[in-house]
């Protein structure tokens, strides 16, 4: 290790240990560095990273301080390192949503609120509405799952899959594209997870859940077996269908 992964490591295992909770100041920087044993310089390097990394905030004119360390703020760049991640790495992304998606829908089943169902179903009203439109559809499609996963009140599990499904939001508008029939049937899924969810019945929560996403994985499947590459950038379109 160098000697800056070695600062890097020591604040770290300072934040982990309790020594620096939450919302905590550092110490001065020239204090710190000579706790550390390290230059100024190093000891410089060492914060940036972590600032980076979310673990810590320069707050200019204060000091450094320790962040929340909320899920949704150290998982922050899932989402960039997953849009990175190429050729039928979608595919996988699928499965584990897949394994993750059911398991939490049945979970929400058990803790959703009326406030939470009153926002689930306003998606599920707007994408009836919008089966003309494709790329609308697939945007209250994402905000019903996220309206979903965020009745767990498990904020982890929120922040993972919301990255996941980023990335396989687009995969989701080519579904759309190139087949005439995949709004009616998204439609038709989501309401009876929504009919599960409203009976609070986990069991029928997950096997929805399970259901809706192996419509989308087998489509994924058949269609990569064929060839065709899923595109992933924004307004990304499959070469085979008009612009």
């Amino acid at each position: 290790m160098s000697l800056t992964d070695k600062a890097i490591a020591r604040i770290r295992e300072m934040v982990r240990e309790g020594e620096l909770p939450p919302g905590s100041k550092l110490p001065p920087e020239q204090q710190l560095a000579a706790e550390l044993g390290l230059s100024r310089n190093l000891m410089r390097e060492a914060v940036k990273t972590l600032v980076v990394a979310r673990v810590l905030e320069i707050r200019r004119g204060d000091g450094t301080y320790v962040t929340s360390l909320a899920p949704g703020l150290l998982l922050e760049g899932l989402g960039g390192a997953v849009e990175l991640l190429q050729g039928d790495t979608v595919l996988e992304l699928t499965e584990v949503r897949r394994l993750f998606e059911p398991v939490a829908t049945a979970l929400a089943a058990t803790r959703v609120t009326d406030e939470d169902l009153a926002e689930i179903e306003s998606h599920l009203a707007a994408m009836r509405d919008a089966q003309g439109d494709v790329e609308l559809l697939t945007e209250h499609d994402a905000a019903f799952h996220r309206a979903v996963v965020r009745a767990t009140r498990n904020e982890t599990l929120a922040t993972l899959l919301d990255h996941i499904s980023g990335r396989t939001l687009r995969a989701r508008v080519w579904r759309g594209l190139a087949d005439a029939d995949a709004a009616g049937r998204t439609v038709a899924e989501h309401e009876v997870i929504l009919r599960a969810l409203v009976a609070r019945d986990p069991d029928l929560a997950r096997a929805a859940a399970l259901m809706h996403i192996n419509t989308t994985e087998r489509w994924l499947r058949d269609h990569l077996a064929e060839g065709d590459r899923v595109p992933t950038g924004p307004g990304a379109r499959p070469n085979h269908l008009p612009a």
